[in-house]
């Protein structure tokens, strides 16, 4: 199974997207969406789990999801620092037990595993902007491995 991972979008969907992403079975959208079209957009290429950003204000999603893909839990939330979790997301997760994190907010890629829990940001994929680089990933799920690809958007 393959997951396109993507964040920090902010309304503007780049057109590298779609062929990054083709053959993907599902997308994960970590938040700061922008534009609820996007998502619309996203799902013309596979089915797509979205939460809110902290930029998200009047959109209609949740904070988090959980949804299992491939045989693994995922646990889909904006603002996570899995260097220093806030007491109440520590709490969350040691009961829902993940098996990957996804995340987005700081802008940049994370891909760690932390204990037993991959932790996993895609990078900033919003419009080029203060020299950020930007990106999405694809997880292949195969096995007992989660591999991750980053895909560098131009």
């Amino acid at each position: 199974m393959r997951i396109g991972v993507i964040s920090d979008t902010h309304g503007h969907l780049d057109p590298q997207v779609f062929p990054l992403f083709e053959g993907v079975d599902h997308i994960l959208h970590a938040g700061d969406i922008g534009y609820p079209s996007l998502i619309l957009e996203l799902e013309d290429i596979a089915p797509v789990t979205a939460v809110l950003g902290n930029n998200d204000a009047g959109l209609d999603f949740r904070e988090s999801e959980i949804i299992d893909l491939g045989g693994r839990k995922f646990f889909v939330h904006h603002i996570v620092n899995p260097r220093s979790l806030t007491e109440n997301l520590a709490q969350r997760l040691a009961r829902v037990k993940p098996d990957v994190v996804v995340f987005g907010h700081t802008h940049q890629r994370f891909c760690e595993t932390v204990g037993s829990t991959l932790f996993f940001n895609p990078g900033y994929s919003g419009k080029p902007r203060l020299n950020l680089e930007r990106s999405v990933a694809v997880l292949d799920l195969t096995g007992d491995e989660v591999t991750a690809e980053f895909h560098p958007l131009g």
